[in-house]
């Protein structure tokens, strides 16, 4: 079988449309890879799909020719893990990049999917991604805010300070954290830090709260 020229089309242009979409969560938050990333790895992945399904339609039914249609697909898999690794930073107890590594993998498995021709199924997993990356996070912090007793919410100019620079302050007067996040403020350009210590008591959050205040680049500092 081959596919015509506008099915071709059709299938490049819907992959980039699907995974532009769920990019377009990543570039708000200003991530390394956004929208242009996960529109590339959609389209691109939709193509890998389609040769490796139909690209080599004119040799079949030659003799001692067998062709396995997933071929390529597989390898797909196994190649995005290293793009997504490339979005990952560890530093310490602080962990950045999971949810964009998670959402290139999503975009890889729409193309695969498009190029295949299940665009239902596509549209569908796009409609769960965006669900999970905009209607989930809000649940996801009021759950965090609610199990978590020593929580600390400071706005920062990514500029002057960063949150290893925020990490190594506590870790200096003995203060340990067992969970950080960090989220971009596009409007204002700053990035605003949510840091979960381990030790409980009030001397111990308002000392937290003395240290985070203090540093340079730290404009506002609040306990949760």
């Amino acid at each position: 079988m081959i596919l015509p020229p506008h099915e071709i089309a059709l299938r490049l242009v819907t992959a980039t449309v699907l995974a532009g979409l769920v990019g377009l969560d990543r570039e708000h938050r200003r991530s390394a890879a956004g929208l242009r990333t996960h529109a590339l790895v959609g389209m691109s992945s939709c193509l890998l799909m389609i040769v490796s399904a139909f690209g080599f339609a004119d040799i079949l039914g030659t003799p001692g020719v067998g062709l396995d249609p997933s071929r390529i697909a597989a390898q797909i898999v196994t190649g995005i893990g290293f793009l997504g690794a490339g979005t990952i930073i560890a530093h310490g107890e602080s962990v950045r990049g999971l949810t964009t590594a998670a959402s290139i993998w999503t975009v890889a498995a729409l193309g695969i999917a498009v190029g295949g021709g299940m665009y239902r199924a596509a549209i569908l997993a796009t409609a769960l991604a965006l669900m999970v990356l905009l209607v989930m996070r809000p649940i996801e912090r009021r759950l965090d805010m609610r199990w978590r007793k020593q929580t600390i919410n400071a706005l920062y100019d990514p500029k002057i300070v960063s949150p290893e620079v925020i990490l190594v302050a506590l870790r200096r007067v003995n203060l340990s954290v067992t969970g950080l996040s960090v989220e971009a403020q596009p409007d204002s350009g700053k990035e605003q830090i949510e840091i979960t210590l381990s030790q409980s008591g009030a001397a111990t959050l308002q000392n937290a709260l003395q240290v985070v205040a203090q540093l340079e680049g730290v404009q506002s500092a609040k306990a949760e």
